[in-house]
């Protein structure tokens, strides 16, 4: 078992991961808010921390894996009212949608995946303990978090108070807050809003900021492993999350912090309320699954990532780089001597903050001297590929074959594309290259021919 270590944002330090139950890892990383079908830069999150937690089973532990649904919120009223229908159903409808993306992503589902609407009696409970330690009071409905009482807050996100203004409240419920830094816990329903529960301070929904606190620690517990989400959110989602559960409970909510870089469309965060969005959906049309998660895998879970046709491309034959080489491999081969180093390299740079980058450096190094192997007429195994693929989400690689297809009709649509192709005919030929994409099929034209290739 290798020792893993991890950029952790609350200290600013690479420190090694030590779990609070030894050989067991809980995370928790924030989910999507829904209201709308997610984007590129939402899912990054989601493959990020659905790839570490491939790395902690291969490394020996037993790891579960958190990812919340924020299913009410003040965007998801705003989108109810602007397309007629219950908040409910728009909850519902972008759930199942999300659900059904990043299954496209083929990399599993999380171990659990709670939504803000099954937890209220958690959330009650917790805003109940911070009002009586004193960090809350009630205020016309509201229930917000004294900062002031907490001496640590900011303490994740390192601004100047003047710097941490809560922004989310409506204007009412600034006239009703003690300070201006303090946020909502609890809001107050307010006309339009289809949704509330009822609660000893009087009908409303939670505040965004408690609903995770109150999800974490009802699965995970208190004091877990690993807190993570997009960069974005550490101030000041994650910020209040720290503040409101030390003050409620007493105890930290997470031992580590682990925040990913924004993926960036034309040096902006690629955001709804910004308008540069490439959805999920799309994207997957558009390169195929591994391709997408190729392309997420090419930089450092910390930094910045750009979201360009290019970058799309470079992922797209790096794909193509692996498919090559595992279509020449002998299964019935041994292992590829001299390679050793190479894939423990992998793990290392996997281990060591999780660097996807230099690991897929590695891959490729390995990739190239198992060609080299190749061309000399050596017969060459698969080895260690099948691990180092699985731990970047690319196993499927392994399976690449041309000569799969046939059962579902492909071989006599390619023939037939073919066939309009010799007659000029170029329109019905583009007509049988769409038939053969929505069966799952890309045509590629080599020297030897068309041949057919499962689209990834």
């Amino acid at each position: 078992m290798r020792e893993i270590r991890l950029h952790d944002t609350l200290s600013g330090e690479l420190r090694p991961l030590r779990p609070r139950d030894p050989g067991r890892v809980g995370i928790y990383a924030c989910g999507p808010t829904v209201y709308a079908p997610i984007h590129v830069g939402n899912a990054r999150p989601y493959v990020v921390f659905s790839l570490f937690k491939r790395l902690l089973e291969h490394e020996g532990y037993e790891a579960t894996l958190v990812i919340n649904i924020t299913d009410v919120n003040d965007k998801i009223y705003a989108a109810a009212r602007e397309s007629g229908v219950p908040s409910g159903e728009v909850a519902r409808d972008m759930t199942a949608r999300y659900v059904s993306d990043t299954d496209r992503l083929a990399l599993g589902r999380p171990d659990a995946e709670p939504k803000a609407t099954a937890t209220i009696e958690p959330i009650v409970d917790l805003i109940a303990a911070l009002i009586e330690r004193g960090h809350a009071y009630s205020a016309g409905g509201d229930v917000y978090f004294s900062v002031a009482s907490h001496l640590e807050y900011g303490k994740l996100s390192n601004r100047p108070l003047e710097q941490m203004i809560q922004s989310e409240d409506d204007q009412e419920g600034r006239f009703r807050k003690q300070g201006p830094h303090d946020f909502a816990l609890w809001k107050a329903q307010k006309p339009g809003e289809d949704t509330a529960w009822d609660a000893p301070w009087g009908a409303g929904r939670p505040g965004w900021h408690i609903e995770c606190s109150a999800m974490a620690e009802q699965i995970l517990g208190l004091d877990f492993d690993v807190h993570g989400g997009g960069s974005d959110l550490i101030f000041p989602h994650h910020e209040n999350e720290i503040a409101q559960t030390e003050a409620g409970r007493g105890a930290p909510l997470a031992r580590l912090w682990m925040h990913n870089g924004m993926v960036r469309f034309e040096d902006e965060k690629m955001s709804k309320s910004v308008g540069n969005i490439r959805s999920l959906a799309g994207a997957l049309d558009e390169v195929g699954r591994d391709a997408l998660v190729m392309y997420f895998v090419s930089g450092h879970y910390r930094q910045p990532l750009a979201y360009s046709p290019e970058a799309l491309r470079d992922a797209a034959r790096s794909v193509e780089r692996v498919r090559d080489l595992c279509r020449r491999l002998d299964r019935s081969a041994p292992a590829p001597a001299g390679l050793e180093p190479r894939a423990r390299a992998f793990f290392d740079a996997l281990a060591d903050d999780f660097n996807t980058p230099a690991a897929r450096a590695e891959l490729f190094e390995w990739v190239g001297e198992a060609n080299r192997r190749l061309d000399l007429g050596e017969r060459v195994g698969v080895g260690a590929l099948d691990e180092m693929l699985a731990l970047l989400g690319l196993e499927r690689l392994l399976e690449a074959r041309f000569e799969e297809a046939g059962a579902d009709g492909a071989e006599a649509l390619l023939a037939e594309r073919e066939a309009a192709r010799a007659a000029r005919d170029f329109a019905a030929a583009d007509r049988k290259r769409d038939e053969l994409a929505a069966l799952g099929w890309d045509v590629r034209d080599t020297p030897e021919g068309p041949r057919l290739l499962r689209r990834g």
